[in-house]
């Protein structure tokens, strides 16, 4: 009897234990499943910030006509460049030509990086004087030579006037005559970008005037 019983009792705990087991199995089975979708919702959160991190389409592009100007470095980096950021004389300014339309700032290439600066309209030479608007000239900021970035403003090495300088191997540029070379080893002037005023921003009217880099990319 207590033998049956005991064999009545096993089955019945036998019967309850099985949807214990199942439950548990399917538990199992759901925080794995989650925890799946919660990993690839964080690997496709991730390709989002890569894509996000990309260069916007257009962000290459040599300066289109129409283009903005804005700074490319220091506290204004990414504002319009206007007439009144450019006093006579200089120092230049660095800036990138930024697309109106889609407000893309084409800083993607080092090679579209210009200098701009405002002189006395009356020293420059004909043709300079025909690509600038009031006396304010742009030009590639990359050197014929090597390739490296234009940066300095200083009294020139041959003459009493200020020009550009590369000081990776000394390479100056006047700005009044077209940045033909004047003193160094680059073998040719810098790209002249021509440029229009609207509203008081600077625009571009045109795309660059001679090769754009350096001979020796570096």
């Amino acid at each position: 009897m207590s033998s049956a019983s005991f064999n009545t009792i096993s089955s019945s705990s036998d019967n309850i234990a099985e949807p214990e087991t199942d439950a548990c199995t399917e538990q199992t089975r759901r925080t794995l499943l989650l925890g799946a979708l919660a990993a690839a919702t964080a690997c496709l959160g991730c390709s989002a910030q890569a894509r996000a991190g990309e260069d916007p389409p257009g962000s290459d592009e040599r300066p289109q006509k129409g283009d903005l100007l804005v700074f490319s470095e220091g506290d204004q980096e990414g504002k319009l460049i206007t007439s009144a950021d450019l006093p006579r004389g200089g120092p230049p300014v660095h800036a990138w030509p930024k697309d109106p339309k889609t407000s893309v700032v084409r800083s993607a290439s080092r090679l579209n990086e210009i200098l701009i600066i405002r002189l006395d309209p009356a020293e420059l030479d004909e043709q300079t004087r025909a690509r600038a608007v009031d006396g304010i000239i742009a030009y590639s900021a990359i050197c014929s030579h090597a390739g490296c970035p234009v940066t300095a403003w200083v009294k020139s090495d041959v003459g009493d006037k200020e020009v550009f300088k590369c000081m990776c191997h000394n390479s100056e540029y006047d700005p009044r005559a077209s940045a033909q070379v004047v003193f160094g080893p680059a073998p040719r002037r810098l790209a002249a970008l021509p440029l229009a005023l609207a509203d008081g921003s600077l625009n571009v009217a045109g795309n660059f005037v001679g090769k754009v880099g350096g001979v020796q990319q570096g």
